[in-house]
């Protein structure tokens, strides 16, 4: 394996982990606030 090559490797690395990092905080969020925003459209359907 050459420098360039590990190099590439350690950068999809770096990129699967920042993408795993997004996914967990998006899912936590939806998870914290996923209630309430149902909700609030369930609010909104119901006045229309």
């Amino acid at each position: 394996m050459t420098t360039s090559n590990k190099a590439k490797g350690q950068s999809l690395l770096e990129y699967a982990l920042i993408l795993i990092l997004v996914a967990i905080i998006v899912i936590i969020v939806i998870y914290l606030f996923g209630p309430a925003i149902g909700n609030l459209y369930s609010n909104i359907i119901q006045s229309i």
